[in-house]
């Protein structure tokens, strides 16, 4: 039996992750479970999966559950993310965190020799020369719970990587697809928020609108494949029936169909390399009769191409991108700043990033607390 801390889950990776371990309860158990905020939806798993322990964000909620659940231990801050991530009994950590906050955790799990289930893309676009290299060293696997990587890793299953011409990234083109810069101008948070095919939580939708979830998924992307971002291509695919593909070097194609559902790639991730038999309608293509494919907008979409820009810099771009691109869309979501402004505000500190080389994990986060400072202070005006 697989003992699994999950990290983050009240979101949507993680409901669907403790749905998958409700239908296969012989194969695994639940040993640690985290949330942020919502608390009475930790309470009904905690009351259900019976985990030994449980991290929250504040002292103040940990208060409020250890009385209702004296035999799990409640721990609060980052540092109980850390701990339940690294110095449990779990064999793998499902990271389904939002953002940055999901790095250390990573970055302790696997220096623990904790298998990854990595739904957190964050990790690797903000560190991912750190982790990848610690993850060489200690032997750990990193598998990924993102469809698009979830499919590029089926698609390279039995064959020499060395042999990849490219990594095809698919994309859906959010909610906005077909618009130019002057549809976007007055666009609401709203409107961003509805996704054509995919329920995700807030941050990770607006980021799909703008196509910056699809610029992470490159970098993510290249520190899982090691691949160079020269090799890895996004093509728009609005049915999201193909989840991504693969070219080898004699031009044939690899691709991995579904239908968009999550379960599939989590599923994977958690019981690779077997996999588990669910009860999802298959996938009829003569109903969908046929599916459809064009090149992303880098004009109007500038922040997937500042994600190429970022990865091709090397060193800390990405870590900026990172960073000021989360105080943004946080400022869009709560009605500070105009859509366009994200892409706006990223070039300028693009622009004035002053690089660190090889920096380990406290030079990644003070790199992200200064950008995180100075994104703010561009959006005062």
């Amino acid at each position: 039996m697989k003992r699994l801390c999950i990290l983050g889950s009240t979101g949507s990776i993680g409901t669907q992750t403790l749905d998958i371990v409700r239908d296969n309860t012989s194969d695994f158990s639940v040993v640690a479970l985290s949330c942020r905020s919502s608390l009475e939806k930790i309470k009904e798993q905690i009351a259900e999966f019976k985990p030994k322990y449980a991290a929250v964000a504040t002292e103040e909620q940990a208060d409020i559950l250890r009385p209702l659940f004296p035999d799990t231990e409640i721990l609060s801050g980052l540092e109980a993310l850390v701990f339940i991530a690294s110095q449990t009994e779990c064999d793998m950590v499902v990271n389904s965190l939002v953002g940055m906050s999901g790095l250390e955790p990573t970055y302790h799990a696997v220096s623990a020799g904790k298998t990854i289930a990595l739904a957190n893309k964050e990790t690797l676009v903000a560190g991912g020369a750190l982790v990848m290299g610690l993850a060489a060293e200690k032997g750990v696997d990193i598998l990924p719970v993102d469809s698009e990587h979830s499919a590029i890793f089926q698609c390279l299953e039995g064959y020499d990587k060395s042999q990849v011409e490219k990594i095809i990234l698919t994309a859906s083109g959010g909610p906005f697809r077909g618009k130019k810069i002057a549809d976007l101008k007055d666009v609401t948070a709203a409107q961003a928020l509805k996704h054509p095919n995919w329920s995700m939580g807030n941050k990770i939708t607006i980021d799909s609108s703008t196509l910056m979830n699809k610029g992470f998924e490159v970098i993510e992307a290249r520190w899982l494949f090691d691949m160079p971002a020269s090799r890895i291509d996004v093509i728009v695919h609005p049915e999201s029936i193909i989840h991504s593909l693969v070219e080898y070097e004699d031009h044939a194609v690899m691709a991995q169909l579904g239908l968009p559902d999550m379960k599939v790639p989590i599923s994977l991730a958690l019981n690779y390399p077997k996999r588990l038999k669910n009860d999802m309608p298959s996938l009829d293509l003569a109903a969908w009769g046929s599916l459809t494919f064009e090149k992303p907008d880098l004009e109007t979409f500038r922040c997937l191409q500042m994600a190429y820009d970022a990865l091709e810099a090397g060193d800390t771009y990405c870590t900026a991108l990172n960073a000021a691109n989360e105080i943004c869309v946080q400022a869009f979501l709560e009605g500070k700043i105009k859509y366009l402004d994200i892409q706006e505000t990223l070039a300028k500190i693009l622009d004035s990033h002053k690089p660190s080389k090889g920096a380990d994990l406290a030079e990644i986060l003070r790199i992200d607390r200064d950008v995180r400072s100075q994104t703010e202070i561009i959006l005062k005006g």
